[in-house]
């Protein structure tokens, strides 16, 4: 059996969504699969590196937001800093990023499905989506961080380091920086972002299980700029957030975002990761080259991936943690190197 569509896309998040405005732009026939309603949230650092932004133009996506124009670290006393060097980035509301990108894909004409996908069926010429009536010549599984076709594929691959989590939430308080700071605490970091004229964003990430406001109180200067009244919004969580795939390929199913594997949410690189995917995949599903798709993939992202993993090994082992900052500050054109090579 044959026919149905070119490619089936299961999960309508930045990643699938990405993916489905690539496919259709280059002329095959594409459904979403995609069980919640727009404008999905999720617990995100929700800023954008100069590299996402100009990946959302050349989608010819405006997405609403506060310029970032660099990344700072504080650690008590201790500061350093570094601009972007080509280009802004963005403090922009996930559910902004999300509501732009699910807007443009509907606009195209691509079905968005109300459909939760645990299992597909494939064999030479496709895959099939059991008990829906989907085929597809190619299904990608860009279903998140704990992708449910990463694991009924067996795709999953046990990682053995401490986990780490990650809580969000929204102060309406005005930004005192066009830069996302990261404040290094003794259990973890927070991460500060602009979003607009009076709302930043608050992340922390961490190892450590406890509440949000306990952890907050780790960073007693920021602390003091964020008054609980000020709260708008409830506390979100994601983690454990690193996860790994055996491979990015299998058969006809490709996996992209976070269901390809993710490391941490310590360099903020999560949507860049997931754009820079969905137009590599497209490519190659183009080109009639999906074999390659694996290779591309980590070529793509492989600079990304090392130094994030470098950062948090560090993190995590107690003697290196405490020289993180002062080697930082030490050697600011070093962390302006790393800066903008992830920018």
């Amino acid at each position: 059996m044959s026919g149905g569509h070119d490619v089936v896309i299961v999960g309508g998040g930045p990643a699938g969504l990405a993916t489905a405005l690539h496919a259709v732009r280059a002329g095959l026939d594409t459904v979403v699969a995609e069980p919640r309603r727009a404008p999905v949230d999720k617990a995100c650092g929700e800023g954008l590196m100069p590299g996402a932004v100009r990946a959302l133009v050349a989608l010819g996506l405006e997405v609403p937001g506060h310029p970032v124009t660099g990344i700072r670290y504080i650690q008590g006393a201790r500061r350093v800093q570094a601009a972007f060097r080509h280009g802004t980035g963005l403090g922009a509301r996930r559910t902004d990023l999300h509501r732009v990108l699910h807007q443009a894909v509907v606009d195209e004409g691509v079905p968005v499905l109300p459909l939760r996908v645990r299992e597909v069926r494939q064999d030479a010429t496709g895959v099939t989506v059991p008990g829906t009536g989907l085929r597809a010549r190619w299904l990608v599984a860009a279903d998140g961080l704990h992708s449910p076709l990463r694991r009924s594929l067996g795709l999953e691959v046990k990682t053995t380091a401490a986990p780490r989590y990650g809580l969000r939430r929204h102060y309406a308080v005005p930004p005192w920086s066009s830069y996302v700071e990261v404040h290094w605490g003794p259990y973890g970091e927070a991460y500060v972002t602009p979003l607009g004229p009076a709302l930043v964003g608050v992340a922390m990430l961490t190892a450590r299980r406890a509440s949000f406001g306990t952890h907050l109180e780790s960073f007693p200067e920021l602390a003091a700029r964020l008054p609980a009244e000020r709260a708008v919004t409830a506390v979100r969580g994601a983690g454990p957030l690193r996860q790994r795939a055996r491979t990015r390929t299998h058969g006809r199913v490709l996996l992209v975002g976070d269901a390809a594997g993710y490391t941490d949410a310590l360099t903020g690189e999560g949507v860049s990761l997931a754009l820079t995917g969905a137009e590599v995949l497209v490519a190659n599903v183009r080109r009639g080259t999906p074999g390659r798709y694996e290779t591309d993939w980590c070529r793509a992202t492989r600079r990304h991936r090392l130094l994030t993993d470098l950062l948090v090994r560090a993190r995590q082992q107690p003697a290196l943690a405490s020289r993180i900052m002062p080697t930082a500050a030490r050697l600011p054109r070093l962390f302006a190197a790393a800066v903008n090579a992830l920018a």
